[in-house]
This record gives structure tokens, sequence and C-alpha cells, in this order.
């Protein structure tokens, strides 16, 4: 029977069926260390990853290893490179994903435009405090300009919810779509430059490579308008943070919506103390549906995979094509 490691505890159906069919070993609580994991994966044929990374040093200790199984979307702690060349099939889960990264996109550009946090922070500190009609005003969403960087599912999840809320929505992508997916989405395509200058809001919706690692640094930000918000529930790392702090500092931007950051889990001083960013904990797919049906879909990479069927979200395919098609 084929061994299968799971780095933390999950639950659910999807676990109840990858018990179902290999021997499973996970912690009982907590998660295995990088350490615990170089001393134990040599033993397992497929792994589901789950909040750790899987370097070089770690995917080459993995001798008997067919399947790297992503616990989520993102696979930017993963050396995919290093996998490939070890002829180890790595596979993500974003599908389960999209719709609550989506729902806190839009739940941050609500809760900045609107002063939300601030104001239900004023109201704590400050009992019996009196307001009044020109008092804590925010700005509407309603007829501004939403400007989506990667408009990919999620990407594309948001812009419907930005025109549900009489948004004019553009994107920018690294490949354009064609003309009638465009107009089927309601959406205009723009050059990364151009969204930036006209947006009201810019959300960030790209993956984390080497060409997106401080996509949005002090040029860009430069380029937004003096009342325009930046939401980011990519990754941390797309934003130079320390130019960030800077435009917020000087007033150069409106304010912020942040589920992640570049040094998690470490925060800045600096944007713990702004009221005008609003601060998740990287929470974009923290709903209990979500977790689950994440667990089923990186359970059934590891299950089609042995079942000789190519996962749907295999993210190098080459490898499966060499090791059922020789």
């Amino acid at each position: 029977m084929k061994k299968v490691l799971v780095t933390m505890p999950l639950t659910g159906q999807g676990m109840d069926a990858l018990k179902g069919r290999f021997n499973v070993t996970h912690p009982d609580k907590g998660r295995y260390t990088r350490d615990e994991l170089l001393e134990i994966i040599h033993e397992f044929d497929g792994i589901l990853a789950t909040g750790i990374g899987m370097d070089a040093e770690l995917i080459r200790a993995a001798g008997n290893l067919k399947i790297i199984s992503v616990y989520g979307a993102g696979y930017d702690s993963i050396d995919v490179d290093e996998a490939s060349r070890q002829n180890i099939l790595v596979a993500n889960a974003p599908e389960s994903v999209t719709e609550s990264t989506a729902e806190l996109a839009f739940g941050l550009m609500l809760a900045t435009a609107r002063n939300i946090a601030a104001r239900d922070r004023w109201l704590r500190n400050n009992p019996g405090s009196r307001w009044g009609m020109m008092m804590n005003e925010g700005q509407s969403l309603y007829g501004k300009t939403l400007g989506i960087v990667g408009l990919g599912r999620i990407g594309k999840a948001v812009a419907r919810r930005g025109l549900a809320s009489g948004m004019k929505v553009f994107y920018f992508n690294r490949n354009r779509l064609d003309r009638e997916e465009e107009k089927a989405l309601g959406v205009d395509y723009l050059p990364l430059d151009q969204l930036l200058e006209v947006s009201d809001v810019v959300s960030l919706h790209t993956p984390l490579t080497p060409e997106t690692r401080h996509l949005i640094g002090e040029e860009q930000l430069a380029r937004m308008k003096k009342s325009a918000y930046l939401i980011n529930t990519a990754r941390g790392e797309v934003v130079d943070e320390k130019a960030l702090i800077r435009h917020l500092e000087q007033g150069s931007l409106a304010g912020a919506g942040l589920d992640v950051f570049e040094n998690e889990p470490h925060i800045p001083q600096e944007l713990l103390e702004m009221d005008n960013v609003v601060m998740t904990p990287h929470i974009g797919t923290a709903t209990h549906e979500v977790r689950l049906e994440m667990t089923r879909e990186a359970c059934q990479n590891i299950i089609d995979f042995f079942d000789g069927k190519m996962p749907a979200s295999a993210i190098n395919p080459q490898v499966f094509e060499s090791l059922y098609h020789k």
C-alpha cells in the first residue's frame, strides 16, 4: 500500500477517502517541522503539504516521493524546478479557494473605503462619543473604478463583485483575454501603468513568482491616485512593503487592505498604527466550508495520481507524462 504523509491534521470526507486508499501518516496535533520532515520524508510515496515549504534539500531527501499535493492555490513555497528534476509531480488546490478569497478582498475594499474598522475602534475606545451628519465620512465604491491585477479565478470572482456593486472594472494580466471573454465578463484591459493611474481601488491577485515580486513598488505606487486604496490578498512579497508604508505616511495613498505581508507573520509597527490600513491574518481561505473543500481537492490530487490520472491542477504535467507514458 502506498504511504502518504500529511503534514498537519486534517478532517473531512477528503481525508476519509485518502485514508481508505493509502497508509496515511500525520501528526496528532500541530505540524511537522522541517527537521522532522527531513528525517521521515524518504519513507513516503506522496505528501499533502499544508503550511510548510518544500525546498530543494527537502525534495532531494524524498527518495520515494512521486507527488506533492499543495493545500491551497499558492505553490511559491515549493521548488517546482527541483521537483521536476526529481520526477515528482506538483499539484495545487485552486478551485476551492476562489470565492472565499474574493469575498475577503471585497470585504477589505469596503472596510477601507468606508472606514469600518477605524470607526469600530473609535466607538469601542470612546464610549459615549457623539457623532453627526458631517462626521466619519468615507468613500463610496459605487461608481468608482476597480483595477484588478491578475485576472485568474479569484480576480474574475472579484470582478463579478465589483460589477454587481456598480463599479467600472479594468484588469491587467500577463496574457490578455480574448475580446469575447472580456465582453462576457464585463471588463476592459489596460496596461499596468494605466490601470494604476485610473483606478480608485487596485486589488492584487497574482501568484508570487520572480517576475511578480515587488510588482507594486515605488514607481507603481507613485502612479496611483492619492484617493486610491490598495488591496492585497495575493502574496505579501508582490508589494514593496517599505514603499507602501512611505506612501501611506506621506498621504499619497488613501489606504490599504492587507491580508498578506512581506515577512509573515511579522507586521511592521507603522502599519499597525495606521487607521487607514485594515489588516487580517492571511485568512483568505479561512472558512469552515472552504477548508473542507481544500482538503478534498488536495486529497483527490493524490488519489487521481496513483490511479494513473493526471490531477486537474498539475503544475508540472510533463512529470506525469514521463512517469505514465514512457
